[in-house]
């Protein structure tokens, strides 16, 4: 059973410094409703545990300037996985999700989770030395895989396009490390990092991300929603009388694209060879892009009836070879949806580019080791004051 949050626990002050909604005394004060004490003790609390410093003070227009705080971004740093189908990056960041170093390979799902982790590890180790920090220093490790997480158990679910990925629990891979742990699909994380660092101004987006694979998520009054067990976001191609309920990716995705190429003759084997040719203006590569692009379109059309989303958001390797994709989701969303879903309706590409995954896996990972009620215990030494 999770303990409930004291109301003047000093996690909740952390939570308003951090999302940057109060950062002085007397904005906090005002969104609290405490007295100068209490806050003064919850302050003092965050500053010894090393989660808050003082960033120095504001300018003021007379009198004393006010103390600014934030969050101690060098106290440690955060380990970030986004999985692909074909390819997987990683990265380190600080403690507010800064990236600090990064790299990737052409590495994913059908690689299998002992490969892959292996990998990813030993390449987290030599980014440590890099910079200068040890498996010490890791507070959070966020991880997006290419598939279904139970949020219930914690553990991948099903159906996976490689079972070996199913019900495998991640955070196993990572007994070396102490630190907080947090995985989910890589289509959420994407969102996550989106939404928060992209597309403040939007509080209800679709985001798609397409690589091999195809996934979709939600974001609804501004955060991310997952399901009764993470389930959310699971697209299946449209039916026509008769057939078959399949998954999306397995006629729409970068594998049908690949399969088409090698059919032509075409020697392709991951996301990041499909996205060189057509940046090479390769016809049959656009050809097949605008085709897959509209496919997904229409699978869409009635989540944005559903769910009236301001934008539609589209991420993932493949939406680096340019517009032809996101243009051809965009045509059969605006013509195969009610007038009143599709007004105003953004359709555009990604913003943060190859770093949206390792980015929005930081964020996530960040909101597990800051979350409140875990500040709140741990630094719960004081008794908190009327």
């Amino acid at each position: 059973m999770t303990p409930r949050t004291p109301s003047t626990g000093s996690g909740v002050v952390l939570d308003l410094i951090r999302r940057g909604e109060a950062t002085t005394r007397s904005d906090l004060i005002e969104r609290l409703g405490w007295s100068r004490v209490t806050l003064a003790r919850r302050l003092d609390d965050l500053l010894e545990a090393g989660f808050i410093v003082s960033a120095g003070q504001l300018s003021s227009s007379g009198g004393r300037p006010p103390e600014e705080f934030a969050v101690a971004a060098d106290a440690g740093v955060i380990l970030a996985i986004d999985i692909g189908g074909s390819h997987t990056r990683v990265g380190v960041t600080d403690l507010v999700s800064t990236v600090l170093s990064e790299d990737e390979a052409d590495i994913g799902l059908h690689d299998g989770p002992d490969e892959i982790f292996s990998w990813a590890i030993q390449v987290f180790d030599f980014l440590l030395a890099d910079l200068g920090r040890t498996r010490a220093d890791v507070r959070a490790i966020g991880v997006g895989v290419p598939g279904p997480v139970d949020a219930v158990t914690g553990r991948l679910g099903s159906p996976q396009l490689d079972p070996r990925w199913e019900e495998v629990r991640v955070d196993d891979y990572f007994a070396g490390f102490d630190a907080v742990f947090a995985v989910d699909r890589d289509v959420n994380i994407l969102a996550v990092g989106e939404s928060r660092l992209s597309w403040p101004e939007y509080s209800h987006l679709t985001v798609v991300k397409v690589g091999m694979g195809v996934g979709c998520a939600f974001v609804l009054d501004g955060h991310v929603y997952r399901g009764a067990r993470g389930g959310a976001g699971q697209l299946s191609a449209p039916r026509l009388p008769g057939s078959a309920l399949h998954r999306l990716e397995l006629e729409a995705s970068g594998a049908t694209i690949r399969s088409a190429l090698r059919e032509a003759g075409r020697d392709v084997a991951t996301s990041a060879d499909i996205v060189a040719a057509a940046r090479a203006h390769d016809p049959l590569v656009l050809e097949q892009l605008n085709a897959v692009g509209t496919r997904i379109g229409e699978a869409l059309a009635d989540v944005v009836g559903l769910l009236n989303p301001q934008a539609v958001i589209v991420g993932g390797n493949l939406a680096e070879t340019g517009e032809r994709l996101v243009a051809g989701i965009r045509s059969a969303l605006l013509t195969g949806t009610h007038d009143f879903s599709r007004r105003g309706l953004v359709v555009e590409r990604a913003r943060l580019g190859d770093k949206a995954g390792v980015r929005g896996a930081s964020l996530m990972a960040q909101d597990e080791l800051f979350d409140v009620a875990r500040v709140s215990a741990a630094t719960s030494r004081r008794a908190p004051v009327a």
